[in-house]
């Protein structure tokens, strides 16, 4: 995958994950009520990590992208970066549980390679000093 760069495919790429996160929410009942967009980061085309607000006044990271929507409460992470780490260690975590289980259900051995494999490329993305200029 390339960098896009085109304003207004990165646009795009930003309303579509922008509407996945808020699907994601809406599936676990949270209702989006605004971004913090000084907080929110876009990695196109890998990663969208959001600050939301929900109606009922709480806050959360959200992240979209090329992986699996996710979403933690506002205190899981004081920042993008360091949301990005949480959800890499949560989703390393939960691969491992999967493989421990000796499943034989294929949709969650391939699921559990899925969030592995998602999980190194959303740390690498949170430690890559390139990108980031505050010092996590």
């Amino acid at each position: 995958m390339t960098e896009i760069t085109d304003p207004q495919a990165l646009s795009a790429w930003v309303r579509e994950q922008f509407q996945r996160a808020n699907k994601h929410l809406a599936e676990k009942g949270i209702l989006f009520e605004s971004v913090v967009t000084e907080e929110s980061r876009y990695l196109a085309p890998y990663a969208a990590v959001w600050q939301i607000r929900s109606h009922d006044k709480k806050s959360y990271w959200v992240v979209s992208g090329d992986l699996p929507a996710d979403a933690v409460p506002l205190e899981a992470a004081a920042t993008a970066r360091e949301a990005m780490k949480r959800f890499s260690y949560s989703w390393q975590m939960q691969a491992e549980n999967i493989e421990r289980s000796k499943t034989n259900d294929q949709a969650q051995i391939d699921f559990a390679k899925l969030l592995k494999n998602k999980a190194d490329m959303l740390y690498k993305l949170a430690t890559d000093k390139k990108i980031w200029q505050d010092p996590v």
